[in-house]
């Protein structure tokens, strides 16, 4: 017979029971004709059997079935001591179906007589194949128990419950798989949740609970990342809790969720304590900057009133004593003091009355916001020597005092960080009216402003336009002009403006629960 061509599996490593050498070099012979290259061991006692099983792997054991001290049933239950699963064929010079039958349900894999061998090289290579796929089996089985056990451990590591979520068209809501967070998040064990879904939905708060359905819907409908926060009530305690998966859609015609779902609760606490913190923090500034305002009224009013006075006065004083003196005293240097200190009296009522403006310009209560910005920008200029144009809305714009202070006081802000940053040759400042808000825009044409000047640990004045503008249920923004420097935008609700919404009407969503 021509041998068969080789293959990658030709080698095949046999372990040979058996005295006698021509026997063992006969049935090596038969392995080589059917094309294979076999590699074996010859072995004759219990100890050296044992031995060969420890010391390589093999494919395949021939045993004879009767040797000095050592039976094929005896070397059988000593290859399954040593947890071997290895095709055993036990071959026999005469056999009879007693003993075969018997060694076959010892667990031998076939049974040969010495004298008809031509099916040896066939029932090895079978049994061989068999065991090697029962090898990759138990390799299969053995890393998912691995797998599934490191999926147990991290899943009941995990600060939550994760999840396997069903929802099909004819069975509804079904939990596939829970972990062991789910008692300590539900109050619920495994069994329990498995077996009773709708107690899951129970536990939700009622006005959550629609909020959780239209998530679901919509992570359906576009097979999107499922992401809800909602508040649950378990073992008589409210809590918050975030369900995040992903979607999977089934074979019959359902969809999956795996997930996790997570205690926020503390967070949720740590963010009210913020929010409440921070309106506070709010609550304080406004505070402080009606106190400041305050003061800056009664000092302004003290200025204008006492400090003016006094100046008036002083001015009618010198210009009556400048009246008596006569025209040659001293050469006429009398009346040149005289007039000299009237043009520094004069001075000093232009100085206070700057003062007095800035302080608490009467002009924003007289005649409104556009006036005080175009009262404001002149001083800034006369002040600085930077051109200042302002454009308002002709249309009137009436605020009230609050949110007209406060727009005032940013533009002030505003000008002061132009004067002392933006080297700036000019200042445009625009006021109008636009969708239902008031806007103010200020313009420069200096250095402009990096993120580095906005992020500064002491950047008090833009942190305090921003905090106006929250005070105002504002918007706030900053950034580089088209033409170079900064552009400031402030946008505030026009109370004077009321929009009336009429919501549309909600379409009818199918209920997934």
């Amino acid at each position: 017979m021509a041998p068969a061509s080789k293959t990658k599996d030709s080698q095949l490593r046999l372990l040979l029971v058996e005295t006698s050498d021509d026997d063992a070099t006969n049935m090596l012979a038969l392995f080589r004709e059917a094309g294979h290259e076999p590699q074996s061991i010859r072995v004759a006692s219990a100890e050296a059997l044992r031995g060969a099983l420890r010391a390589q792997a093999w494919d395949a054991i021939l045993c004879k079935h009767r040797l000095p001290g050592l039976t094929a049933l005896a070397a059988l239950k000593l290859m399954q001591e040593l947890d071997f699963d290895l095709p055993f064929i036990v071959i026999s010079d005469n056999i009879d179906d007693k003993t075969a039958a018997r060694a076959m349900r010892a667990g031998a894999h076939d049974c040969f007589a010495r004298g008809s061998l031509e099916r040896l090289v066939p029932a090895v290579e079978r049994e061989v194949g068999d065991a090697r796929l029962r090898a990759d089996h138990r390799a299969a089985l053995e890393m998912l128990k691995e797998s599934e056990a490191r999926f147990r451990a991290l899943a009941s590591n995990l600060p939550g419950m994760v999840f396997q979520l069903q929802i099909e068209p004819d069975s509804g809501l079904r939990f596939v798989y829970v972990s062991d967070g789910c008692y300590k998040l539900f109050g619920l064990k495994q069994p329990e949740l498995l077996a009773s879904p709708q107690r899951f939905l129970e536990a939700i708060d009622t006005h959550d609970r629609k909020a959780l359905q239209q998530t679901f819907e919509e992570s359906a409908a576009g097979f999107a990342t499922l992401n809800w926060e909602g508040c649950i009530r378990a073992k008589g305690q409210t809590k918050w809790i975030n369900l995040r998966s992903t979607p999977q859609r089934l074979d019959a015609g359902g969809i999956q969720w795996q997930g996790i779902a997570t205690d926020i609760t503390h967070s949720k606490e740590t963010e009210v304590q913020l929010r409440r913190s921070r309106e506070q923090l709010s609550e304080l500034s406004f505070h402080l900057e009606s106190a400041k305002e305050e003061e800056r009224e009664r000092i302004a009013r003290d200025i204008h009133d006492e400090l003016g006075s006094t100046l008036v006065a002083i001015k009618i004083e010198m210009a009556l004593l400048g009246g008596k003196l006569p025209i040659e005293a001293a050469g006429g240097t009398l009346r040149d003091k005289t007039h000299s200190i009237e043009a520094l009296v004069d001075r000093a009522m232009s100085t206070v009355s700057r003062v007095a403006r800035e302080l608490r310009p009467g002009i924003l209560k007289e005649f409104g916001l556009p006036a005080a910005i175009e009262c404001q920008a002149e001083d800034f200029s006369q002040r600085t020597g930077i051109a200042c144009r302002v454009k308002c809305d002709e249309d009137g714009i009436e605020l009230d005092e609050k949110t007209s202070l406060a727009l005032f006081r940013i533009l002030q802000e505003a000008l002061t960080n132009v004067a002392k940053h933006a080297h700036a040759s000019l200042v445009v400042v625009r006021l109008r009216r636009e969708k239902g808000r008031i806007a103010l825009e200020i313009r420069d044409n200096g250095r402009g402003i990096s993120e580095a000047d906005m992020n500064k640990p002491k950047s008090f004045g833009l942190r305090g336009i921003r905090e106006r503008a929250s005070s105002l249920n504002g918007e706030f923004s900053i950034f580089p002009a088209e033409q170079g420097g900064s552009h400031i935008v402030l946008r505030v609700p026009d109370a004077s403006q009321v929009n009336v919404v009429i919501p549309a009407e909600e379409e009818p969503q199918r209920n997934l629960f």
